[in-house]
């Protein structure tokens, strides 16, 4: 393992001209006679564990709110028109999201965001939040996801859904990639184009991935039609 990580063991040689020392004759015959005594076991070839079960009921479950429009008074006429029809934001619920979709420093950062694309000046911005809760019934909660996630899109008819976030991306793709396999391409949802990128809390935990974000961004506004 420390070899793979890139750091040498050393160990140190046997210094040239040291003889071993012979064992005594009495030692060296007792082992002989162990040695030929002893049964020959096969080699224990040790499996990795296998992973525990989740208890029951303990797995969290997803749930996908009804979008809300995120710039109001907007006024339609100065909306620029590379931005398309609308924008629909994933993501999964911001701490403090009760209290605003722009709350604490993670609401701060995803409000910069977007105003760097200049959506702060389209009217039809919406974020839908996926919120964890434990999961209830029969194949759990998050398992139609990707079905109402559609459904909002037909409703909405967006010209780009950004995805920010694991949860929002494997949950909207129904995937298990990591988010590094799922952003820098453009996927479909509904038939829309979907870009995968960091979302806030991950970013102020990384700031310097904030540059692969801003990467995406360009991407899923380039990506608008």
């Amino acid at each position: 393992m420390l070899r793979e990580m890139g750091v040498t063991v050393w160990l140190p040689q046997p210094r040239e001209g040291m003889a071993t020392p012979a064992p005594a004759p009495g030692v060296a015959a007792e082992s002989a006679a162990v040695t030929a005594r002893a049964p020959a076991v096969p080699a224990v070839v040790e499996r990795p564990a296998a992973p525990a079960a989740a208890p029951a009921g303990a797995t969290p479950g997803l749930v996908l709110h009804e979008p809300v429009l995120l710039y109001a008074n907007v006024d339609p006429a100065a909306a620029p028109a590379d931005l398309g029809a609308g924008w629909l934001v994933v993501a999964e619920a911001l701490p403090g999201a009760a209290d605003g979709a722009f709350a604490g420093d993670a609401g701060r950062l995803l409000d910069n965001m977007l105003r760097a694309l200049r959506l702060h000046r389209h009217p039809r911005v919406h974020l839908a939040r996926i919120h964890r809760e434990a999961a209830a019934g029969a194949g759990g909660a998050g398992s139609g996801i990707d079905a109402a996630l559609q459904a909002q899109v037909a409703q909405l008819r967006p010209s780009m859904v950004l995805l920010m976030g694991r949860v929002a991306a494997q949950a909207a793709l129904r995937s298990t990639e990591p988010l590094g396999r799922l952003r820098a391409q453009v996927h479909q949802v509904g038939g829309v184009p979907a870009v995968a990128t960091f979302d806030a809390p991950y970013l102020l935990r990384n700031p310097a991935d904030k540059g692969r974000a801003w990467a995406d961004l360009c991407m899923a506004l380039g990506s608008v039609r």
